[in-house]
C-alpha cells in the first residue's frame, strides 16, 4: 500500500536546464513554452484558462498569485509596520513575455493583501524587470529623499526585439526608485548602474547596508560565482571580490545576512539558488556559513548545505525580523522548478500559475558537525488555525488508515520505534489506496515521494527527495504541511525540510500511517486546519495613461473636453497625470468625476500635488470621495508639483456606492490640482 523509491531522484541535464533557465527566465508565454517542449520534452503551451466558478487547485493557506503568472519572490521590506513583499508577475501569461514587480503587504507573513503592480514592465528601453532587491534609503544616500525606497534590478540593456523574444539581451543592473513608500517605482533612466561588462550571466542583485563601513554592498550572480560590489550612494558601484562555486550550475538569487547562533556566536551566511543535481544534491537554496569583512566572504567549508531538500523551493529569499534581527529571519521561496515550470493544473482550472512556500522562521544552530540553519513555519501561522483535531497516540505495524480526511492541513506527530526499516505518512490518499504521496524515514535518510500521485515532472526523474537522518536514532518529530498543490515536510527541528509540488486529484483526501519491518508509535498526533488566505486583487480605478480620463469619467466647466496631460513630475506613475491646469491655467475651474463604483476594498490609494486649498474654504482644490453625492473623504495639495501619496481607510464604507471627484474652484496662485494612480486595495 505504500512505497519507498530506493533510487536517487536522478540527474537532470545541466546544459539543457541552463539553456531553459536563460531563455525562460522570469517569464511565461507561448514562445518559451515551445522552447521548454523542445529542450526538455515537456508538453506544449497550456490551454487558456477556463471560466472560473470556484478555485479547485488554489492552495488554502499558502501565498498564491491572484491571477496569471508569478515566479521569483523578492526580499520583503518592513515599512510603516508592515512587510512589503514584491514578486515577479506577468499579467500577459501565457500570451506575451515579460515580468513586472507586483506587491502584496502583510503584517504576519501569513495573510497577504494585494496592492497591484509596483514596477511595470515596458516602462523604458530595457523592457521587463527580473529579480533584484529593494532597500529603504534612510540616509538619502541616493538623493531621492530620506526614506525613499530604491530597487536594484536586472534588466536587459536595450534589448532588440529578437533578444526580448528569447530573453537573451545583455543582463545588467538598473536602479528604480519610489517616493511614495514603495507603492510605485520609476526607472532612474535607461542606463545601467552596473553595466554588463561582457558577462554571459549577470543578474539578481541583492543589496544590504554595511553599517561598519558606511556603504552599500551588492551581490550579483555571474554564472558560477557571486560578484561583490560596494557603493556609497546606490548609483556608483565598485567591484571588490568574487565568491566562486563550481559544479552547481548557473547560480541565481544570492543572499547574505548575519545571525547569532544558539551558542551566542555571530556568523555570516551566504545563500543562493543552485543546481546540485550533478553532486547528488538538491536544486534549491544552497548556503555556507562563514565570515564577511565587508569585501570578502570566507566560508567555513567549501561544501554547501541546503535549506530545503525537496524539488520545489527555488529563488528563495530571506528577510529580517525587525523585533529580533540577529536571532532569526524569515524565508520563503517559489514552489516550482525550471525543469517543469508550466506543468500545473492551476492555470486551466483557476487562471493562475504561481504558489509560494509557507513563510519560515529560520535560525542558526550549532550541531556536532558544525553550524547550520533550522527552519519552522512562522509562528503566526498557528493564529490562523480554524480547527485542531487530536488523534492521541496510535501504534502502527503495517498500514493504519486514519479517520481524518482533508486536502489542506498541518500534521504533527512524535514518532518512536525500536527497530524497523521504514516509517511515515501517506498523504492525499485516493479512495482505493493506489494514489498517495509518502513522507517518511528510511534507515539513514528522510524522504518525500510523489511518484504515485500528481508529479509535475513527466520524465519521472523528480520523484523522491532525500535528506540525511542518523540511523542510530529511534525517534523523530514530523511536521507536515499539506495544501491543495503542495507538501512541506519538516523533520525534527527543521534542519532538513522537503518542499515539493504535488498535484493530487482534488478528491484524494485520505491519510494513512505506515511502517515496514517493525512497529512505531505516533504520539501527540494532531491535525490543524487553517483559514483561507487568498488575496482579493487590487483594483486600478484610474491611471490616466490614455487619451481620456477613463471610461465613464465626466468633466464640467473649464475641463469639459480635456484629458490627461503628459508631464514628468516627481512621484508620478507612468507618463501622464490628471492636471486641472490643462483647462486654462490657474484660472480654470470645474470638476472631473469618476463613474460610480462599489467600495469593496479597505483602502483607496492615490497621488496628489498642486494647490493647497482645502474643501470647506473659498476656492478649494481637492480630491473628494463622494458617497450619496456628499464628500466623505477629502485631500488637497501642498503648493508643489511633487506628487505625494494619500491612503484613505474605507473600512467603514464597505458596500457603498462612491465616486472620485477632482474639484477645482481656485483661480489664483496654485489654482490647479494634480492627481494620479487611484487604486483600491486591502
Amino acid at each position: 500500500m505504500f512505497s519507498r523509491s530506493s533510487h536517487h531522484p536522478g540527474v537532470s541535464a545541466p546544459d539543457a536546464r541552463a539553456r531553459l533557465t536563460t531563455a525562460a527566465l522570469r517569464l511565461g508565454l507561448v514562445a518559451l513554452l515551445a522552447l521548454a517542449a523542445t529542450v526538455l520534452g515537456l508538453p506544449g503551451p497550456a490551454a487558456a484558462p477556463k471560466a472560473r466558478a470556484a478555485d479547485t487547485y488554489r492552495d488554502v493557506y499558502h501565498f498564491t498569485v491572484p491571477d496569471h503568472w508569478k515566479n521569483d519572490p523578492q526580499r520583503p521590506l518592513y515599512v510603516n509596520g508592515a512587510f512589503q513583499y514584491y514578486y515577479l508577475y506577468n499579467a500577459d501569461y501565457d500570451q506575451s513575455i515579460g515580468t513586472a514587480w507586483r506587491m502584496a503587504t502583510t503584517t504576519d507573513n501569513v495573510v497577504f493583501h494585494d496592492q497591484g503592480v509596483a514596477a511595470p514592465k515596458k516602462t523604458n528601453a530595457n523592457y521587463d524587470l527580473w529579480s533584484g532587491s529593494a532597500v529603504v534609503d534612510s540616509g538619502n544616500t541616493a538623493g531621492f529623499g530620506a526614506g525613499a525606497i530604491v530597487v536594484l534590478v536586472t534588466q536587459m540593456d536595450h534589448p532588440t526585439a529578437a533578444q526580448i523574444a528569447n530573453a537573451s539581451g545583455p543582463q545588467a543592473q538598473f536602479l528604480w526608485y519610489s517616493t511614495d513608500g514603495g507603492r510605485n517605482f520609476r526607472p532612474y533612466g535607461d542606463t545601467p548602474v552596473i553595466p554588463n561588462g561582457g558577462r554571459a550571466n549577470f543578474r539578481d542583485p541583492k543589496v544590504l547596508w554595511d553599517a561598519g563601513h558606511q556603504r552599500w554592498v551588492l551581490l550579483a550572480t555571474e554564472g558560477d560565482r557571486i560578484g561583490f560590489f560596494t557603493s556609497p550612494d546606490l548609483k556608483n558601484w565598485t567591484w571588490v571580490s568574487d565568491s566562486v562555486h563550481t559544479g552547481l550550475g548557473s547560480l541565481e538569487c544570492p543572499d547574505l545576512f548575519q545571525l547569532r547562533a544558539d551558542d551566542g556566536s555571530l556568523h555570516w551566511v551566504l545563500g543562493m539558488s543552485a543546481n546540485g543535481y550533478l553532486t547528488g544534491d538538491p536544486n534549491t537554496y544552497a548556503y555556507w556559513t562563514g565570515s564577511f569583512d565587508g569585501t570578502i566572504f570566507t566560508p567555513d567549508s567549501g561544501t554547501p548545505q541546503w535549506l530545503d531538500h525537496g524539488f520545489d523551493w527555488y529563488a528563495g529569499v530571506s528577510w529580517e525580523d525587525p523585533t529580533a534581527p540577529l536571532d532569526h529571519r524569515f524565508a520563503m521561496a517559489w514552489m516550482n522548478n525550471w525543469a517543469y515550470p508550466y506543468i500545473t493544473p492551476t492555470w486551466t482550472s483557476d487562471g493562475f500559475n504561481g504558489t509560494d512556500s509557507i513563510a519560515r522562521q529560520i535560525s542558526l544552530r550549532h550541531y556536532p558537525d558544525g553550524y547550520a540553519l533550522a527552519s519552522q513555519p512562522v509562528p503566526a501561522l498557528a493564529s490562523h488555525a480554524t480547527r485542531t483535531t487530536s488523534l492521541g497516540t496510535v501504534t502502527v505495524n503495517g498500514a493504519t488508515p486514519l479517520s481524518y480526511h482533508g486536502t489542506a492541513y498541518e500534521l504533527d506527530a512524535d514518532v518512536s520505534w525500536t527497530a524497523l526499516d521504514n516509517v511515515g505518512v501517506q498523504l492525499r490518499v485516493s479512495a482505493d489506496g493506489t494514489r498517495h504521496a509518502d513522507a517518511g524515514i528510511y534507515h539513514d535518510y528522510s524522504y518525500l515521494n510523489r511518484g504515485q500521485t500528481g508529479n509535475p515532472d513527466s520524465t519521472g526523474t523528480h520523484e523522491e527527495s532525500h535528506a540525511p537522518f542518523d540511523p542510530a536514532r529511534t525517534h523523530a518529530h514530523l511536521k507536515i504541511l499539506v495544501d491543495r498543490t503542495t507538501i512541506e515536510y519538516f523533520v525534527d527541528d527543521g534542519r532538513y525540510v522537503h518542499s515539493s509540488e504535488v498535484f493530487a486529484n482534488p478528491s484524494d483526501d485520505g491519510l494513512t500511517l505506515f511502517t515496514s519491518g517493525g512497529a512505531a508509535t505516533f504520539a501527540n498526533l494532531t491535525i490543524t486546519e487553517f483559514a483561507g488566505v487568498a488575496q482579493r486583487p487590487a483594483e486600478l480605478l484610474a491611471d490616466f495613461e490614455g487619451s481620456t480620463y477613463g471610461t465613464g469619467w465626466t468633466a464640467t466647466g473649464s475641463f469639459a473636453g480635456t484629458g490627461p496631460t503628459a508631464e514628468s513630475l516627481p512621484g508620478a506613475v507612468g507618463n501622464q497625470v490628471l492636471d486641472t491646469f490643462t483647462g486654462g491655467g490657474d484660472a480654470a475651474t470645474g470638476t472631473i468625476t469618476s463613474p460610480s463604483f462599489t467600495i469593496d476594498r479597505n483602502f483607496l490609494h492615490f497621488l496628489i500635488a498642486g494647490g493647497d486649498h482645502p474643501l470647506g474654504q473659498p476656492g478649494p482644490t481637492s480630491v473628494n470621495l463622494l458617497v450619496g453625492g456628499q464628500p466623505v473623504r477629502t485631500a488637497t495639495g501642498d503648493n508643489t508639483g511633487v506628487l505625494k501619496p494619500v491612503s484613505w481607510d474605507l473600512s467603514d464604507l464597505q458596500g457603498q456606492t462612491a465616486q472620485i471627484q477632482v474639484l477645482d474652484e481656485a483661480t489664483g496662485s496654485w489654482g490647479h490640482l494634480i492627481a494620479d494612480q487611484f487604486v483600491l486595495s486591502d
